[in-house]
């Protein structure tokens, strides 16, 4: 496997809070469904992990914020499903696997993504 990818981003806690307060419908806008019932810092850290998995694919302009999801696997490990745009941006890479790891404390949240192909 070689690395096709690596993405790095950090959210200071509050200042993502402000920005949720301040425009109500981003809530919507990046996070699917499921996401957006989680707790604010897991949701930072959830923006830290898109904004990340945008990095690892160069940071293309037509990525849809909905077709990168971060879903919890039983064991509570994190895991990214594509789909759409995000997919095929993956897909003309030669990802065919992806690496996330989240992180929060101290008032910041993170995520390191790494794609293999």
């Amino acid at each position: 496997m070689a690395v096709v990818g690596v993405g790095i981003d950090v959210v200071d806690i509050s200042r993502f809070d402000e920005a949720l307060r301040r425009t109500p419908g981003l809530v919507g806008r990046l996070f699917t469904p499921a996401e957006a019932t989680r707790p604010l810092a897991s949701l930072a850290a959830r923006f830290a992990a898109k904004e990340a998995l945008a990095k690892a694919l160069g940071a293309p302009g037509d990525l849809e914020w909905h077709d990168a999801e971060v879903v919890s696997e039983p064991t509570g490990r994190p895991r990214l499903d594509l789909r759409g745009t995000v997919a095929a941006r993956a897909a003309e890479l030669g990802a065919t696997s992806v690496h996330l790891s989240l992180s929060h404390d101290a008032g910041i949240a993170s995520a390191v993504v790494v794609m293999e192909s």
